[in-house]
């Protein structure tokens, strides 16, 4: 019909603007968000392009593959096109450019504060919708060894075992340590139970000679540090 828009699929595209092409002929630096994302999926279904659907997905997210790493494979299944295969597929490249950002992260870096710490688990924790515990493990110079996760629980709460934290330390050598776990609640402020668990960690750690630098509880946008707060 006259003036309505005709959906191709990419096989009807011009050669030179498919995706895979245009990899060949510019690198993959040249494909937009949802062109990557069209690669991995393939051919969308009921006459609309890999492309456009994903061009849908990331407006719906605001454009941001932060927020599209949020969506469950159920929200993903919500999109017209989109089944469990792929939403599992767009979940996996999401997971992997979150491990990119975290593989940047190298023993070069520094630890001076808690902002610090909280950048480092960012990536890590910003859109997670359960607790998660984590271990920060440096060397003499404050310098990052490895971070390990030591702990996941549900929605409000996660138990960490303190002789895990100082197993951890000690196989990897560290002689400082930094705990960090989020509330996807919202709420900055420490529980009691995130007391006694900073407290007797505190302890723990110094009969075995290993500094404790803080615990941050985080959560996406702010963070609460009981160094900062003078509570260490």
């Amino acid at each position: 019909m006259s003036g309505e828009k005709v959906k191709l699929s990419i096989k009807e595209w011009p050669e030179d603007e498919r995706p895979r092409e245009k990899v060949l002929r510019c690198g993959v630096s040249a494909l937009s968000k949802s062109e990557l994302l069209a690669l991995l999926i393939g051919s969308g279904n009921h006459d609309e392009s890999a492309v456009e659907l994903m061009k849908k997905v990331l407006a719906s997210c605001g454009d941001s593959i932060a927020e599209l790493s949020k969506l469950s494979a159920n929200e993903l299944c919500t999109f017209k096109g989109i089944g469990t295969a792929k939403a599992i597929t767009i979940m996996a490249a999401c997971e992997l450019w979150k491990r990119r950002q975290s593989d940047e992260r190298s023993e070069t870096v520094k630890i001076t504060s808690s902002t610090d710490i909280y950048k480092y688990f960012y990536p890590l924790l910003c859109d997670l919708t359960i607790e998660e515990s984590h271990v920060l493990l440096l060397n003499n110079r404050n310098c990052v060894i490895d971070s390990v996760k030591i702990g996941t629980g549900g929605l409000t709460s996660t138990v960490v075992d303190i002789r895990i934290v100082l197993r951890e330390a000690l196989l990897k050598r560290a002689t400082a340590i930094a705990l960090c776990h989020n509330h996807p609640s919202g709420n900055v402020y420490p529980s009691a139970e995130d007391d006694r668990l900073t407290n007797n960690l505190a302890s723990a750690s110094k009969v075995m000679n290993i500094r404790f630098l803080d615990h941050i509880i985080f959560t996406d946008g702010n963070y609460y540090s009981y160094s900062d707060e003078n509570r260490l």
